[in-house]
């Protein structure tokens, strides 16, 4: 899968850590920043990594801040972004299958490699589940999103 990854200063290490991981799993990925961890703004990752997925450039996109609120915040303002906080695996993974979540985030911060591995891997191996319950909801939020 093609994957836009993309972190502020609080996330780097994280990013950092995730990034040979998702390449041994098979993954195409395309890092979006920061390269360092000199202080930078959430937003602008968040709008990077944002603008990949939207674009079809990548298939679905990770995003890592300190908590993971903010940049959650920042991604679920561009139109065609469903991006989630999650911090245990039923969510990334439920994200996917009931909400058609295609950016995950993570606080790295909060959590620790591990957990951010295994978060990543329910993640992706994740799929909408297209049952008309779950389609008629998302319908509704791309209605709200065109609305507004």
């Amino acid at each position: 899968m093609r994957l836009a990854i993309g972190s502020d200063h609080a996330g780097f290490d994280l990013k950092q850590t995730l990034i040979p991981f998702l390449k041994e799993l098979g993954h195409e990925i395309e890092d979006l920043g920061t390269y360092d961890n000199a202080s930078v703004d959430y937003p602008d990752y968040a709008e990077a990594v944002g603008n990949a997925v939207r674009s079809g450039k990548a298939e679905r996109g990770i995003l890592i801040c300190g908590s993971g609120i903010g940049a959650s915040i920042a991604a679920n303002k561009l139109p065609g972004v469903r991006a989630g906080l999650a911090h245990d695996t039923y969510s990334a993974h439920q994200g996917v299958e009931h909400d058609d979540m295609n950016v995950l985030v993570l606080g790295g911060r909060i959590i620790g490699i591990e957990t951010a591995r295994e978060l990543v891997k329910a993640f992706l191996s994740a799929e909408f589940s297209h049952e008309e319950r779950h389609q008629k909801r998302l319908d509704k939020v791309i209605a709200l999103e065109e609305k507004y």
